[in-house]
């Protein structure tokens, strides 16, 4: 009896663990809310991770010129974010002094700030500027930029009353410190290449590529410049098109190989790149709901709002829309009712974060948050280009 007692025990016990993973399973497939399933994607290069700096501009505007190069045949490259960086504060900084200060001279900035910077100082890749300079695994310009905004503002006090010519000596000085020096010559499978001689090689050809918004306070199908902090340089190249025109543009670049540079608001509550790996626009907005339903797991796709070019509008005025984050679309995907989704890759890393680095975004989202794009022009149905009078 004894015996039999322990038996029934013991079989108990080796049952215990089989029923916890069969509930800790399901409890898993229950957090799934989202069920994504790519229709269609473009190659590109691996996830980077900007870090602690304002420079997602560039690595997305990276990414997507890497894209292009797989594209076109011409192979994978990792190319240098920070050389574009380097060259690109200078620029900046003139730009800032000149206007006395009424410029932007944040870290931030759009993706025609990297084709600038290559057509005029060229590229190199990765492993020939890495921009870190201590032994850094990841990169973080936090005192670095600060300090930068320190001399300007200090150049502009004129304590001599006048400018004199040296601050941008020591703003390069400065640069030099935190991000390197920049090489004038070096070496790509055995040949010696300037970086201009080398953006050269690469075969762009920089007028194939164009910004797009989508607002009604400029004509349509006629060019503006885009009024966000980030435009520092007051560009005024955009092209600007209906939001149903923006979509399609996205769609049609995707399904013939092209790929799409984003730039747009990452600041709701559902977009989420670390947890969830998904970003939406629930009909019911976040602070119309309770905090219960605040606090509630999302646990199946959720219907999400019909966004109108009016309702573009009301929020890039009332700046619930807002130039955030730059990021490059590689891909479309559906969810398991039918939803649109667009596979996003992300300048966060992949280290804790859903999906390697990747975000799904929704129609809604894109629709609604999305403040310019860059493309190549023929990644545009003829039918807009016609419009737009793009040969």
């Amino acid at each position: 009896m004894k015996m039999l007692k322990w038996f029934l025990i013991l079989v108990f016990l080796l049952q215990l663990p089989v029923g916890l993973l069969a509930d800790d399973k399901e409890e898993d497939e229950k957090k799934e809310a989202y069920i994504f399933t790519i229709d269609k994607e473009v190659e590109r290069t691996p996830v980077k991770n900007q870090y602690r700096t304002g420079t997602c501009w560039c690595f997305a505007t990276i990414s997507y010129l890497e894209s292009e190069l797989l594209r076109t045949g011409k192979g994978e490259f990792n190319l240098s974010e920070m050389f574009v960086v380097r060259n690109t504060y200078p620029v900046k900084a003139m730009n800032y002094i000149r206007l006395h200060g009424d410029a932007n001279f944040s870290s931030g900035g759009q993706s025609h700030d990297v084709i600038n910077a290559i057509r005029n100082f060229g590229i190199v890749t990765e492993d020939v500027y890495t921009g870190m300079q201590i032994n850094e695994k990841r990169h973080n310009h936090g005192e670095m930029s600060r300090v930068l905004k320190g001399m300007m503002d200090g150049v502009l006090k004129r304590g001599g009353k006048r400018v004199t010519p040296r601050w941008m000596d020591a703003l390069n000085a400065v640069l030099d410190v935190y991000l390197g020096k920049k090489p004038e010559s070096f070496q790509y499978k055995g040949k010696n290449y300037t970086p201009k001689r080398f953006a050269e090689y690469l075969g762009f050809n920089w007028d194939d590529y164009i910004e797009l918004t989508s607002y009604s306070h400029h004509p349509f199908y006629e060019q503006c410049r885009l009024e966000i902090p980030d435009n520092w340089d007051y560009n005024s190249d955009y092209y600007n098109v209906p939001i149903d025109d923006l979509e399609a543009i996205i769609d049609f670049a995707i399904n013939n190989g092209y790929s799409v540079c984003w730039d747009g608001d990452v600041s709701e509550k559902l977009f989420s790149s670390r947890k969830l790996g998904y970003a939406i626009v629930p009909v019911i907005d976040w602070e119309d709901k309770t905090k219960k339903e605040q606090e509630a797991d999302i646990e199946e796709p959720v219907e999400e709002k019909a966004i109108t070019q009016e309702l573009r509008q009301i929020t890039f005025d009332n700046f619930t829309t807002t130039d955030d984050h730059l990021m490059h679309i590689v891909g479309i995907a559906h969810d398991q009712v039918g939803t649109k989704f667009y596979l996003t890759k992300n300048s966060a890393g992949i280290k804790d974060r859903k999906n390697d680095g990747y975000v799904y975004m929704s129609q809604s989202y894109v629709r609604l948050k999305t403040t310019a794009l860059m493309v190549h022009k023929d990644a545009i149905p003829k039918k807009i280009r016609k419009k737009l009078n793009l040969k």
